[in-house]
């Protein structure tokens, strides 16, 4: 009997300590995340530091003084010396263009700046960490990516993004190369395309969420070789976590091939979500052909449903897109009513070209209308 009951003991003490253990580790977890983000504020506000210096140095009261190119070789030569990596000339450069770039909106040089801002030159280590991780989110790595990009608004744009949204560096690499800002813009007036280089992608109504084209290139799927659409459904399914990031924010998966049953008759929808920030379904159909008018009535039957049969009354109305390989707007826009919550947008395995889609833009912008 002596050994069920130290068994017993044991298990009971393990029991009593798991919330313990659960407290403990979550304690720990943040504390490394926690050191892990201030590690990256500080060489991020350090290498911002080091470009002041660099500016100053070469300025020497003049503003309008050149690039001292000596200036960052021996440099660089000396830091490497004594610190070794990290100090290259081309990371120099970088620091320099960083203090630059960021000189009007950093802590303690903003214009007008209160008593309370950071005094310029004042020793890093005596700066509240709060107002430059205010500024200053991303790494080291993401600004060198970020001043890579030419369009200050893009730039701008991409910055609030990967702050928002936390996206690893692959992940702000994707959505640029993706076109994500021109994606955006394209679906949107002039005062709409100035708001995504001021507060990012906002999302407040249906049509904000929307992407023409969405890019589905992580699915690993040929342009040109045959697939079913339950190829393409399995796919996406197989990759959800990145079809979710492409889908944007605040999108919640919840079922595949979810039936809808009227008297004898079963209908399927593909894809069922949920967007937390509309507060609202999104029913999605996938189509690796042309759209016709008897697939936008049957989606328009889903949305029905769910806003009759499933959604709570204090939630919006369903949202129901159809993700197709090909489309015909002047069909969707005959077909529905323009007050439908139905909409068709392409899809395409392959990555977009940039220059495309900033032509594209470019000829919009020409053409669109909107407030000056």
């Amino acid at each position: 009997m002596e050994k069920p009951t130290e068994r017993t003991a044991g298990r009971e003490l393990k029991e009593a300590t798991f919330p313990l253990i659960s407290e403990i580790r979550d304690l720990v977890q943040k504390a490394r995340l926690a050191v892990a983000q201030n590690v990256n504020t500080i060489q991020v506000v350090t290498n911002f530091e080091i470009g002041r210096r660099i500016v100053e140095h070469e300025q020497q009261g003049d503003p309008k003084a050149g690039y001292g190119k000596q200036t960052i070789q021996e440099l660089s030569r000396q830091l490497t010396e004594e610190f070794g990596r990290g100090f290259s000339k081309r990371n120099l450069e970088y620091m320099r263009r960083f203090y630059l770039e960021y000189c009007e909106t950093a802590p303690g040089v903003v214009s007008g700046a209160s008593d309370a801002a950071v005094s310029v030159g004042q020793p890093i280590a005596q700066i509240p960490s709060a107002q430059f991780t205010s500024r200053f989110a991303l790494s080291w790595s993401h600004y060198v990516f970020l001043m890579n990009i030419g369009n200050r608004d893009e730039r701008q744009f991409y910055e609030i993004e990967a702050q928002q949204s936390t996206w690893s560096l692959s992940e702000l690499k994707r959505q640029f190369n993706t076109g994500l800002y021109e994606r955006l813009a394209l679906s949107r007036d002039k005062s709409g395309v100035r708001a995504l280089a001021c507060t990012g992608h906002v999302i407040e109504k249906p049509q904000d969420m929307l992407k023409d084209p969405y890019v589905l290139e992580f699915l690993g799927l040929e342009e040109k070789a045959r697939y079913s659409e339950n190829d393409l459904e399995s796919a996406i399914i197989d990759k959800l976590e990145m079809f979710l990031l492409e889908l944007g924010k605040g999108f919640l998966f919840e079922a595949r091939q979810k039936r809808l049953t009227f008297d004898a008759d079963h209908y399927f929808v593909d894809l069922v979500f949920y967007n937390r920030i509309l507060r609202c379904y999104v029913l999605i159909d996938l189509k690796i052909g042309r759209i016709t008018h008897s697939d936008l009535g049957q989606m328009q039957m889903y949305v029905n449903y769910y806003d009759r049969k499933v959604k709570f009354d204090d939630e919006n109305p369903t949202v129901g897109i159809l993700l197709c390989k090909t489309k015909n707007d002047a069909l969707v826009e005959l077909t529905l009513p323009k007050d439908a919550n139905v909409y068709a947008s392409r899809y395409q395995v392959y990555l977009p070209s940039k220059e495309e889609l900033k032509k594209r833009l470019l000829e919009w912008s020409e053409d669109a209308p909107g407030t000056e």
